[in-house]
């Protein structure tokens, strides 16, 4: 059995994926071979593979490989792919998440999206505030606000169909980090690869479409269960001080005795008839209905393997740490592995 993984180029980040994989890989000894789209011999390589790993992030750039070659493997050369089309084919694209769930009637927050301008314009004469502005893409609340007032609301519409909004710089409400690290990592992060490497990450401008969501009050942290084939992951996130946002907070609770199962087997259901490999859901409450607000294949793995276990699909818990790339290895092959000792991360 073969196991190619294709490099994961951005940063520390991206590399210690990358790592975590061949670690697990060499310690059961399964072979595996390093492979880039930029290699010539690329397609000849990844014929000899069984399964292909290529954890693409939000990037432009991982956006055009992933596009390009993940199909054509996956569908063509009939190699298992994580992440295969069905999990991925939405993957940071919070409007495609939208229609796709609500075609099914599960319980995401209700948002409203337009093409038009004109269209855009007259919702808002009915709209209600405060609702939250989005981007359709980007993660860690960096490309979400609130608007509160029809004036904000109206001056964020004619934005969006004007010269657009760049990822990270929302007009209104800017996210509050919750360290110096967080902000440096996150606003000088991309310009610091671009110095080291020559290259630039080519987070285009969001423009000629709006997307809002119905705000849901009174929520002080959101619930992020993260399932993996038959494990279930969760935490909860706690807010930002005087902040609605708890994504990208780094201020997580681990006591599952706080976990409402409620939401584990919501998520189960989800991925099981839509069939994802893996799935994170950001569970909410509106009054006393659960909801969930947005979906990502990608997550933090030092954030899962924190966890002091998980809940298998018939809500059975499994005490231990586990990372997320030895779970995936495990479904990917099909076969038992040992998890040896990860030292990675800070």
């Amino acid at each position: 059995m073969m196991v190619g993984i294709h490099e994961a180029e951005y940063g520390r980040y991206g590399f210690e994926r990358f790592q975590t994989y061949r670690q697990i890989l060499e310690y059961n000894q399964i072979p595996y071979i390093d492979l880039h789209i930029d290699q010539p011999d690329f397609w000849e390589r990844v014929k000899e593979c069984d399964v292909f790993i290529y954890r693409w992030s939000q990037i432009d750039r991982h956006r055009q490989i992933a596009q390009t070659i993940l199909p054509i493997i996956e569908n063509e050369l009939k190699i298992k792919c994580f992440p295969n089309q069905k999990t991925c084919w939405h993957f940071d694209d919070k409007i495609k998440q939208y229609f796709l769930l609500k075609q099914y009637d599960f319980p995401i927050t209700e948002s409203f999206v337009f093409y038009k301008k004109k269209d855009a314009l007259e919702w808002l004469d009915r709209a209600s505030f405060p609702i939250v502005f989005k981007l359709y893409g980007g993660a860690g609340s960096l490309n979400v606000s609130l608007a509160k007032t029809k004036r904000e609301v109206r001056k964020l519409i004619k934005r969006m169909f004007g010269r657009g909004i760049k990822p990270g710089a929302i007009p209104i409400g800017n996210v509050r980090f919750h360290s110096l690290k967080t902000y440096f990592r996150k606003t000088l992060g991309p310009l610091y690869y671009r110095y080291i490497t020559g290259e630039t990450d080519d987070w285009n401008k969001h423009k000629g479409y709006v997307l809002f969501q119905k705000y849901l009050p009174g929520n002080n942290f959101d619930t992020r269960v993260t399932i993996i084939g038959s494990r279930a992951f969760a935490f909860r996130r706690m807010n930002r001080k005087n902040d609605f946002r708890s994504s990208g907070s780094g201020l997580i609770d681990y006591d599952r005795r706080e976990i409402s199962l409620e939401m584990v087997k919501m998520a189960f259901e989800i991925c099981k008839k839509l069939e994802f490999q893996t799935m994170a859901f950001d569970f909410l409450y509106n009054e006393n209905k659960i909801e969930f607000c947005e979906i990502s294949y990608s997550y933090d793995d030092k954030a899962i393997q924190r966890c002091t276990g998980y809940w298998d699909s018939e809500l059975s818990w499994h005490e231990g740490h586990f990372w997320p790339q030895y779970c995936h290895l495990v479904d990917l092959l099909g076969i038992t592995l040992k998890q040896p000792e990860i030292n990675l991360y800070d």
